[in-house]
């Protein structure tokens, strides 16, 4: 829903006929309603109308309720004044219905876009949205209000340096709020250089305009919906202009032109104007084919001609009722060669899935107990609806057509009791009901010869939506490759590529194995297997639609978010006046980085420095590279938090992995070594500090626990039970009101409806710093390593064995 404006005709069939159900009574009802809305005479019905709709209680599905709508809907009569007439006959049921059904999404259509503009040039920042009737906007710098941003627009006359920085904005109604995406507005100073930056990965124009998405050719049927989407990036932003045959279309000015039942006289040619003050640009011009509603009418037949050349967009129908993504990357095995590519794997996969609205759950290194564990935590995710993807990087092998992970604990000689049993997961997804399983296992397929045992499933059932994507053949190796301090297995150099395409799933891993298949140094090695019995057309990019049952949807979004909170930042004032700033990111779900800065200094201390130590057991934190004045040093080459912090400051990044070990509050020791300007002796002083049991740790991973056995009940019976069995979750309800800030996977990717105000979450940024927030230097699909052409991906094998 767009506006006030917006009227009857905008909400569906199903709704409508919701509506005019809660009408047939004689409390609150149609009749009741008919003298509200007739205080404006445009609404009002004579008596003739007022006998037809209560006649339609003659007719087997008739409903006097919806034939009142209807009259009302083709006289204009909006949603907000149909709003106020319910609440003034007092219809408490259907003023909840609409306003929860009818205008509960916020939904952003135009994000901010990060810009580098010269010193002085004017800037728009820009954010849309379309939803409830109240929407209100409010501008963020980093963690503080813009004064004066209220409005989808921010505005800069004249930009200056003092201006830098990150921007968010968020539009909010009511109790519902959602934010936009980071925007980073840099400086190009005189010169060329940008303050604080490379201004390579940025235009460095103020007011350039540039096509992005264009759109697709379409055959459809009458009776079908068209939908065109042209989209621009521009400073000032882009309007638009569609034109059918040449001609402009009337009230066509949104990047997206929507017709919901097309005729044959929408056949032709569709083309798209984008402009600005300063430029503009037309997008392609495709053909768009109208055949009649029945198939069978021979009159309408494709010509050669009218085949387009680009293949139209795939629509799909279907929708997940939540996604859920467990991603698992082994590197440091203890009996075992150790690998490179999972952490960057992981990292680039976590990225993209989250702009698909997964709650993703990413962890590195993981002994035997701790992925069962991992596993089991996955499964109280998923439930009826839900899309559930498991992504596994690591050692693994095949025995007989049984699939075996291989935790980082696993014996040199390893059979089947020191793995994980891929088809076991398998099963226990079904038993939930899921509405897509996706396996991604990137990891070899060579035969055990340690392993004689041909473990026998029960019987699957057919349930038709399992997608198995494997990165090589039967017997055969999966490959990393090298690259600078990061590397890519050569599956997700390919799957980063094509993972948000709006195809289904089957088609998009088919590009990908083509794609693989085109790379010389992968012919002949390694090629992607594809295993699948999935009918229907769903696809990664579907929307998530909210189950019917509340209760379960806030349970399984409370239960992820509990694996994702970080601790608050903190400040702590020593005896000799030094203030020390504690903060806090998360690179993983089990792992965080700490980092201390000087907030305030005495004039009589010469120098001074806070470093961490006599950390709690469980947690590994390599001594030699903690307390590093780069991120880097500190082991950390996914985060880029140095452009956020000032750099006259000091700063010192402490790395802690494997907090699924940690089995009681993460505590250690600010050390704070200072000197005075007239002493030479070095002064200590010491805190002790507590953040609790942050990140993953809190689901307890390193304990054993039964194996869950899932009946084929109800949604919300399995999500009770679910409630009940699992002692992490319990922990974790009894210990979320203690918690602070949560870590950024939630805020910036979380669905509108998805929103933990609820569980005493404040309406604004999140203070834990994120790295959407940090790392502007790439886009988010890129920020682990660069896309380039199959052809010319800078690859190179080592001389070691391949094998994962």
């Amino acid at each position: 829903m767009e506006d006030s404006n917006s009227g009857l005709n905008t909400l569906s069939e199903a709704t409508l006929a919701r509506l005019g159900y809660m009408l047939d009574n004689l409390q609150h009802g149609w009749k009741q309603l008919a003298r509200a809305v007739a205080e404006q005479p445009q609404f009002s019905c004579s008596e003739k109308e007022l006998t037809d709709c209560s006649l339609k209680v003659l007719s087997p599905s008739g409903s006097p309720g919806r034939y009142l709508l209807a009259l009302l809907a083709d006289r204009g009569c909006t949603l907000s004044y149909l709003l106020q007439c319910f609440e003034k006959i007092d219809h408490r049921v259907a003023v909840e219905f609409l306003t929860m059904h009818a205008m509960e999404n916020i939904n952003i259509t135009m994000h901010p876009q990060s810009q580098q503009v010269a010193e002085g040039s004017p800037v728009v920042l820009c954010c849309k949205a379309v939803g409830p009737f109240d929407l209100t906007y409010q501008w963020f710098k980093g963690k503080d209000e813009v004064p004066g941003g209220s409005s989808p627009e921010l505005v800069f006359g004249t930009l200056n340096p003092v201006q830098r920085g990150h921007y968010i904005c968020r539009v909010s109604s009511g109790d519902k709020y959602v934010f936009s995406n980071w925007a980073n507005v840099r400086v190009l100073r005189s010169g060329g250089a940008s303050a604080g930056s490379n201004s390579s990965y940025f235009a460095s124009t103020s007011s350039a305009l540039l096509i992005t998405k264009q759109p697709r050719p379409q055959s459809l049927v009458e009776g079908d919906a068209l939908c065109l989407e042209c989209g621009a990036q521009a400073n000032p932003p882009a309007q638009f202009q569609w034109f059918h045959n040449k001609q402009p279309m009337p009230n066509s000015t949104r990047s997206i032109l929507k017709i919901p039942c097309v005729t044959t006289a929408h056949r032709g040619t569709y083309t798209c104007r984008a402009h600005n003050l300063y430029h503009e640009m037309w997008s392609d011009q495709v053909q768009v084919n109208i055949g009649p509603g029945s198939v069978s009418d021979a009159s309408w037949e494709m010509t050669e001609a009218d085949v387009p050349d680009v293949a139209p967009k795939q629509r799909s129908d279907f929708y997940a009722t939540d996604k859920v993504a467990l991603l698992i990357g082994n590197m440091n095995y203890v009996h075992h060669r150790q690998l490179r590519a999972p952490m960057a794997d992981v990292h680039e996969l976590t990225n993209l899935l989250r702009q698909l609205d997964f709650k993703v759950v990413s962890l590195l290194d993981l002994n035997q107990q701790e992925m069962q564990s991992a596993v089991n935590e996955f499964l109280l995710l998923l439930d009826r609806g839900v899309y559930g993807l498991l992504y596994f990087a690591g050692h693994g092998y095949e025995n007989y057509g049984n699939s075996f992970m291989v935790p980082i604990d696993a014996p040199a000689s390893y059979t089947s009791k020191h793995c994980l049993w891929v088809q076991d997961v398998l099963q226990r997804m079904q038993q939930r009901q899921t509405g897509l399983n996706i396996f991604l296992m990137d990891m070899c397929r060579k035969r055990n010869p340690n392993d004689d045992s041909i473990p026998q499933p029960d019987p699957l059932k057919v349930t038709a939506n399992i997608v198995f994507g494997y990165a090589t053949c039967v017997d055969a190796e999966a490959f990393e490759v090298n690259k600078d301090d990061l590397s890519n297995g050569i599956f997700m150099s390919f799957l980063k590529k094509r993972l948000m395409e709006p195809e289904k799933v089957t088609v998009l891993l088919d590009k990908v194995a083509e794609d693989m298949g085109r790379c010389v140094i992968t012919r002949g090695r390694q090629a992607l297997e594809l295993r699948s019995n999935l009918s229907e057309r769903r696809a990664l990019t579907d929307r998530i639609k909210a189950p019917d049952c509340k209760v379960t949807a806030s349970t399984r979004n409370l239960q992820w978010a509990i694996a994702h909170v970080l601790p608050e930042g903190r400040c702590l004032t020593f005896e000799c006046g030094v203030k020390v700033q504690l903060s806090f990111a998360a690179e993983f779900s089990n792992i965080m980085i700490i980092y201390t800065r000087m907030l305030e200094t005495p004039k009589d201390i010469m120098s001074c420095s806070a470093q961490l130590s006599d950390f709690t057991e469980g947690p590994e934190v390599d001594l030699k590279h903690s307390n590093q004045e780069s991120l880097d040093e500190a082991g950390s080459f996914l985060l880029t938090l140095d452009d956020l912090l000032p750099m006259e400051q000091a700063q010192l990044f402490t790395r802690i992995s494997a907090l699924q070990r940690l089995q009681k509050e993460l505590s250690f020791t600010v050390c704070l070594h200072y000197k005075y300007t007239n002493l030479d002796e070095e002064l200590v002083e010491e805190k002790k500090v507590s953040v609790g049991k942050p990140l993953v740790s809190k689901l307890n991973l390193h304990e054993a626990r039964p194996l869950q056995c899932f009946s084929a009940s109800s949604s919300s019976d399995l999500q009770m039970s679910s409630m009940n069995e699992s002692s992490s979750f319990s922990v974790g309800l009894t210990d979320f009101s203690s918690i602070g800030s949560e870590s950024t996977s939630w805020s910036y990717y979380q669905r509108p409806m998805e929103s933990p105000t609820g569980y005493g979450f404040k309406n604004e940024p999140e203070e834990s710093v994120s790295p959407e927030f940090l790392g502007c230097e790439d886009p988010p699909d890129t920020k682990s390593l660069p896309c380039a052409p199959a052809e010319e991906l800078p690859f190179k094998f080592s001389s070691l064995p391949h094998s994962f």
